[in-house]
This record gives C-alpha cells, sequence and structure tokens, in this order.
C-alpha cells in the first residue's frame, strides 16, 4: 500500500511484498515524483517503511568516500559497541545481513555499526540511484524476517581497541584517544578506525567502511588523526594506515568458528 502524505511515502509489507512494493515503486506513474525524491536525491534520502506494526526511517547519506554509502534505518543495528567491516561474502560468513547485502550486483564491501550500515559499490558498476533500490528491500526484508544480525560468536572479533593486561601507558593512550576523540568523527561518515599496533613510535591503523579506499583518506590519516596524536602524545612519531592485518585477523576467528561448527 503506497500512501501520499505530502513529504513521505509509507510502504506496508503486511499487504505488499518487497519485489511487488519495488515494482509499485518503479512503474507506477502516479508516484513517479516519490521515486525521484527519495531513490535519487543527490545528498540524503529516506524511505519510511512499515514493519509488523513499526516504522522503520530509511535514511540515506553520501560519505567522503564517493563510492560508499550510509544506511541509517532509525533502528539498533548491533547490541553491543564494536563494529564489523567485511571486504567479501566470503568474511561475511557470520553475518546474515551482511550476506544478503552482498547479493547485491555491486557491493564490494559492508560494514556494520551499532546504529548504521555502510555499503561500498565497485566503481565500475552501476550508479547509487540504481542500486538504492535494492538495497533499501534488502534491509528493509531483513529486519522483517526477525533473523540475527551476527551470530553468537561473532562479539569474538568485534573490538580491536579494548585495553589489555599487557599494554603500556602509550598504547592505552592511544587507544583511549581513538575511542573518545577520532572514531565518533569518522563514523559519521560512515566508516571506522581500528587500532592494529604501536612500535616504534609508528601507530599502524586499518581503515574501514567507508574510509577504506576514500579518495580523502590519506588526507584525513596525516593531517587529522596524526597530528592529533602527536599533539596529546608525543610518543607518536607517525601513524599509517593498513587496510589488511585486521581482516586476516577477523579471518582468522572466523577460520576458528568454522572449525568449531565442525565439530559439533
Amino acid at each position: 500500500v503506497m500512501e501520499d502524505g505530502g513529504d513521505k511515502a509509507v510502504v506496508s509489507t503486511q499487504s505488499t511484498g518487497v519485489k511487488e512494493m519495488k515494482r509499485i515503486l518503479y512503474r507506477n506513474p502516479v508516484i513517479s515524483c516519490l521515486r525521484n525524491t527519495y531513490l535519487n536525491g543527490p545528498t540524503a534520502s529516506s524511505i519510511p517503511l512499515v514493519l509488523s506494526n513499526r516504522s522503520m526511517f530509511i535514511q540515506t547519506q553520501t560519505t567522503p568516500n564517493p563510492n560508499s554509502m550510509k544506511f541509517v534505518p532509525g533502528i539498533q543495528i548491533l547490541d553491543h559497541i564494536g563494529t564489523y567491516d567485511f571486504n567479501s561474502l566470503e568474511s561475511a560468513r557470520i553475518s546474515p545481513l551482511a550476506r544478503q547485502l552482498f547479493r547485491i550486483d555491486g557491493v564490494t564491501r559492508v560494514f556494520l555499526a551499532p546504529d548504521f550500515i555502510s555499503v561500498t559499490k565497485d566503481d565500475n558498476e552501476q550508479p547509487w540511484n540504481t542500486m538504492k533500490p535494492d538495497i533499501f528491500a534488502c534491509i528493509m526484508d531483513f529486519f522483517s524476517s526477525n533473523q540475527p544480525v551476527l551470530l553468537d560468536e561473532a562479539t569474538l572479533a568485534s573490538s580491536s581497541s579494548t585495553i589489555n593486561e599487557d599494554d603500556d601507558e602509550t598504547t592505552i593512550m592511544i587507544k583511549e584517544l581513538l575511542d573518545t576523540r577520532i572514531r565518533p568523527t569518522v563514523m559519521e561518515d560512515g566508516g571506522d578506525i581500528r587500532f592494529v599496533s604501536f612500535d616504534d613510535g609508528i601507530v599502524k591503523l586499518a581503515l574501514q567502511g567507508s574510509c577504506s579506499g576514500c579518495p580523502s583518506s590519506s588526507v584525513t590519516l596525516k593531517n587529522g588523526i596524526e597530528n592529533m596524536m602527536q599533539f596529546y602524545i608525543p610518543e607518536v612519531l607517525s601513524v599509517e594506515a593498513v587496510d589488511d592485518e585486521i581482516a586476516e585477523v577477523q579471518n582468522k576467528v572466523f577460520e576458528e568458528f568454522d572449525k568449531t561448527l565442525d565439530k559439533d
């Protein structure tokens, strides 16, 4: 059921399936103006959806990375403060939601945060205005199915900034600065930055979500993060980005989880 409320559209999934909703949205000339307003907006858009007598307002926000977009469904996605970055369908085997998003043509990366989802597409694939309807429908269909976003064991790989007993004072300060001053700002742009290591004055960080592959990430890393760390923590000489080390750590956790499943 599609209702024109003046400045918003309401889709009821109780009487309209996902495919039917998409068909109506794209083929019905009466609501073509709503299609352009909610799916082809240049900077941000939203499409309110009614799910099991609840309203889900899926908003989209552009990020500094033109190939990454932030989707905010207005509900809690993760029940803890950790984040998850999946760069392939194989790495997303612990997340039913991420797996479904990877089935959409052109999706190359899925990032899950407590209250938003970042989706990254291939630079050579179709534009966002043709991909967003499939992503909207995927998110709507997933949350209406009551499936878990993550398997129970997924919490093992959720955080890299936890203070460990063997962390020295400088490392603790770096992690605290990341969590309190840097990560909240980065997550507003649909990404995240994870601590990897600190050795010989060099801080190694992993760029995730919309930050990975972003044209402005190197500027942010050096002019923003490095300068801030050097101001508060003189022991920091430089900050470097390493995209693959966190993924390797996560893959090891996933492999151990698979082994556990095989034993069962």
